[in-house]
């Protein structure tokens, strides 16, 4: 038995070899014929590193929202076709909701509102951002249920919404952009030619996927930002449960105070809606799951179309050492040999296509890191899967011209020029 698996360990190096032996005879060849696999390889583990960088990025930029808020909106969130028409038809959220929502909930400790317009431009005597800047207006309790911290100042407070001071809280990039080198706590910006006074800044927060920094932003009260861009909106309501085992309580108490003050009927559907960090993150989940089967589709297609090129070169790789075949086959090398010699070679071969998609979507990947600003993170059962599916091709698109060397009668074999 010994000897047997030292035979075999024998005839496997020799087969490696002899592979190795062909791909150097003919590089150009080989690199040609591995080009389907390659792409396809890099293909799954680029897209892969994307999925699973932006699945982190998701839950970390979710989880500044805390583990028992829920977001309660006029419009849908997540991805889709929506039907805007039929959302816009619903009564708005107001402050009179968030009232009724705070002094009827017993699972519920704290609620917010929110507007916002995009497309600001910030300035002051000297300085002005770009017109990119966000403008939210909140109340008090905002900064509890959003997931913010203030780094430096304060966060305005109750008397400041109800009387409309004209105070902001900026988040760093507006700080980078109009205070550099300077504390702005004090001193003055405009929103729209209003002055506000600063009296607070957010600590930074970075970006969202990658692409929508969460720093781009000034807060004023809710009551002064009515003034500038009127009060015709309808807010999101952040509510905040009083502990994270009450998320769910907290949930569906909520939706049966707005049906009721909407006067939805008991079998209608909410004519709002209602997320979590959970429910966005499965939303995102759903899509990369698309992406990803998507990602595996274009992959088999570029291994087949590689595992047709394998299957070509190898019937031609038999025919060009025929009578190198007959002759092994002369001197006693058996079909299994010839078989094997050959079976390895397209095993091979597909293998190292894998192995040089896998280094190159690692490249991709930390191109992609470079460029979008995230971590991008290749699973280990994404390279797994892609070699084994590369090495699965090269053996069944080698069988066949491994079989029809193994075929070959020697006398006549060894006759061919």
């Amino acid at each position: 038995m010994i000897r047997r698996f030292q035979s075999n360990l024998l005839a496997a190096l020799d087969n490696l070899r002899l592979a190795m032996g062909t791909f150097l005879g003919n590089p150009l060849r080989t690199l040609l014929t591995l080009l389907g696999i390659v792409i396809g390889v890099t293909t799954v583990i680029a897209m892969m590193a994307l999925i699973e960088g932006l699945r982190i990025k998701v839950n970390k930029d979710l989880s500044y929202l805390g583990a028992n808020t829920f977001q309660v909106s006029k419009w849908p969130s997540g991805f889709g076709r929506f039907d805007w028409r039929k959302y816009a038809r619903r009564q708005k959220l107001t402050l009179e909701d968030a009232r009724a929502i705070l002094e009827t909930c017993p699972s519920v400790g704290q609620v917010s509102g929110a507007d916002d317009v995009g497309g600001q431009r910030i300035s002051t005597a000297t300085l002005e951002t770009r017109p990119t800047v966000s403008v939210t207006g909140a109340t008090a309790q905002y900064i509890d249920t959003s997931g913010g911290t203030v780094a430096a100042g304060r966060f305005f407070g109750e008397m400041d919404q109800e009387d409309g001071r004209q105070v902001a809280v900026l988040g760093m990039d507006v700080v980078d952009a109009l205070f550099p080198g300077s504390n702005p706590i004090g001193q003055e910006i405009r929103i729209k030619g209003r002055p506000f006074t600063v009296v607070g800044l957010l600590q930074r927060r970075g970006s969202f996927l990658g692409m929508v920094s969460m720093d781009n932003e000034v807060i004023i009260p809710l009551r002064a930002y009515g003034v500038l861009f009127g009060t015709g909106g309808s807010l999101q309501l952040a509510v905040q449960a009083t502990s994270p085992e009450l998320l769910s309580k907290a949930q569906e108490e909520v939706s049966f105070l707005l049906r009721r003050r909407r006067d939805v009927a008991p079998l209608e559907p909410n004519d709002f809606e209602v997320s979590t960090n959970e429910s966005m993150t499965e939303t995102f989940n759903s899509l990369s799951q698309v992406i990803t089967i998507a990602s595996f589709g274009v992959c088999l297609l570029s291994l087949v179309v590689g595992g047709i090129g394998i299957l070509n070169i190898m019937l031609v790789s038999v025919t060009e050492r025929t009578k190198e075949i007959g002759i092994r086959k002369a001197l006693g090398a058996r079909k299994g040999r010839i078989l094997g010699q050959f079976a390895t070679e397209a095993v091979l071969m597909a293998l190292l296509g894998g192995a040089l998609g896998v280094v190159l979507g690692y490249g991709l990947a930390f191109l992609a890191r470079w460029m979008l600003g995230f971590n991008t993170v290749v699973p280990p059962w994404a390279v797994a899967l892609s070699l084994g599916m590369s090495s699965g091709v090269g053996l069944v698109f080698g069988i066949y011209p491994a079989a029809r060397a193994a075929r070959l009668d020697p006398v006549e074999a060894m006759r061919t020029e």
